[in-house]
């Protein structure tokens, strides 16, 4: 798959709003699931994004199966396809933001977070044309994202950093290939976009990104999302799952020339490009997760981040209701992995 097949293919549009109305039926739907026996391979969604491209290492060298658990993989070309699986019960459990977590949660599925995967650190950016040099300098200007994703999120909350609203730019609702083509084409003046579209979005003369996930540590966040009812029956399962995710992480170490190939081959980039995706996407080790999942006051511990996020979507508008996010964090797994 070349670069560009990708780049249509990855569609990690991690959507915050639009997922609410699959998950407002997931609960009718959930509710007819049958318990998984223990022959029943678990459901594990996961699309284009380097956070989770390890998941293809644990396929391919049989890290599941050493751990003494079925798993079945699912690719999704579509970000929101899996997490319309995910809330209708199709899937076990999903690769996801906590941001549309957190939504699903607020239309009424019921999830748990048993893992985090990464944090993104750059590869989330809001890129400017050469006359703006400064987020202030985005008032009254044409900015495009893909509305209710997590670059929306991400612009709203720049924009908020900054002392501007919603209200102060003129806001261009467009599919994240579309905003980055639509800006490197000078038809619009600033975009909200992920890697590889900011490569595409880089392309216009002078342009330069005002502000990137980077700045934001912990904002944006990966994680494997469980449907709860899943959880409780199947403890065992998802425990050899987390244990799975960290064994990948040693190979992954402890044998590059093994699995860089399998990575650059899931990501459908070169090697070079691959590497420079990368390097703004933070891999949180089992250490970091232990400490993660814990009570802090910044946005790299998920209660905080939960909290803020929850509360930044209702003020936003991107979400409705403030969702009971009590039993949304599942530690047990990261507090128990070897």
């Amino acid at each position: 798959m070349n670069r560009s097949s990708f780049a249509r293919s990855s569609s990690r549009t991690r959507l915050v709003a639009s997922a609410l109305v699959t998950a407002l039926s997931a609960g009718l739907l959930v509710g007819c699931q049958k318990p998984v026996s223990n022959d029943t391979p678990v459901k594990i969604g996961y699309s284009a994004w380097p956070g989770w491209f390890p998941w293809k290492v644990t396929e391919d060298k049989k890290l599941f199966e050493a751990q003494g658990v079925p798993v079945t993989m699912q690719w999704f070309d579509g970000y929101l396809d899996s997490i319309n699986a995910l809330n209708a019960g199709q899937l076990d459990c999903n690769s996801q933001t906590l941001n549309d977590t957190i939504s699903s949660i607020a239309g009424g599925a019921d999830l748990q977070v048993v893992l985090q995967n990464d944090f993104s650190t750059g590869n989330d950016q809001i890129i400017a044309a050469k006359e703006i040099t400064t987020v202030a300098g985005l008032k009254g200007k044409k900015v495009a994202a893909e509305e209710g994703t997590v670059d929306h999120f991400l612009l709203l909350k720049v924009l908020k950093d900054g002392g501007l609203s919603a209200k102060d730019i003129s806001f261009v609702p467009l599919e994240t290939g579309a905003a980055a083509a639509a800006f490197a084409a000078g038809k619009i003046d600033a975009a909200g976009v992920y890697a590889p579209f900011t490569t595409q979005a880089l392309k216009r003369p002078g342009s330069k990104a005002l502000s990137t996930s980077k700045d934001h540590p912990g904002a944006i966040s990966d994680l494997l999302v469980c449907r709860k009812e899943f959880v409780a029956k199947n403890p065992e399962k998802v425990q050899k799952i987390v244990n799975a995710w960290f064994a990948t992480l040693k190979t992954i170490k402890d044998d590059p020339a093994g699995t860089l190939p399998i990575l650059v081959a899931r990501s459908g980039v070169s090697e070079a490009e691959f590497k420079a995706y990368d390097a703004g996407t933070t891999i949180q080790t089992l250490e970091e997760n232990r400490t993660n999942f814990k009570p802090g006051t910044t946005m790299t511990h998920l209660p905080y981040a939960a909290e803020q996020i929850s509360a930044f979507l209702v003020e936003t508008g991107l979400a409705k209701t403030t969702p009971d996010l009590s039993t949304l964090l599942n530690s047990t797994f990261v507090d128990a992995a070897k």
